[in-house]
């Protein structure tokens, strides 16, 4: 079982994205249902076919503290689209803090983004103003809905009722 599942939450507010075979156990233990099944795709026991889901519900409501994005590595070459956002290579990429470590910059979603090794060797202690290498989009704190929309892959027609379009700023940087 392949393909890819949106869940949401009991008050219909997007939670994250699982496999297929994971939504149709929560299906089966009564603990999500089924609010869009999916179009092309079914599932297949010896004895029965189902609808294949693309969106399911929980049965009760979850409560997540804090739905945000976690800080990470990876996170990051995501919301760069693991290219260099100074001269755009994908190869041999880290991270750099666009105002540096030892100039009181803090590792945040605005002041980090990723580089290639020779940029971030060649901006070195310097901002990227004072080393005159512009970058090629400004760095931000995506939101959840954003991360889940644009970093999750192959993102259903159906999902947009709950995950939204891309606006504006989100085009332009992607």
């Amino acid at each position: 079982m392949d393909g890819k599942v949106l869940i949401l939450n009991q008050d219909y507010t997007a939670l994250t994205i699982c496999n297929a075979e994971k939504a149709f156990i929560l299906m089966y233990l009564n603990k999500a249902e089924l609010v869009v099944d999916s179009a092309t795709r079914v599932l297949r026991t010896v004895n029965h076919v189902f609808a294949m889901p693309s969106i399911i519900r929980l049965a009760r409501y979850v409560h997540i503290p804090y739905k945000g994005v976690v800080l990470s590595r990876q996170n990051i070459f995501k919301r760069d689209n693991n290219m260099c956002q100074y001269c755009g290579s994908k190869n041999d990429l880290t991270l750099d803090h666009v105002q540096p470590r030892s100039r009181g910059g803090k590792s945040s979603w605005i002041n980090l983004l990723t580089a290639c090794k020779p940029c971030n060797s060649r901006k070195g202690d310097s901002t990227p103003e004072e080393a005159n290498m512009p970058m090629l989009k400004a760095p931000f704190k995506p939101s959840f809905i954003m991360f889940l929309r644009e970093f999750s892959g192959k993102v259903e027609p159906e999902w947009e009722t709950f995950l939204g379009k891309k606006n504006k700023k989100e085009t332009e940087f992607l």
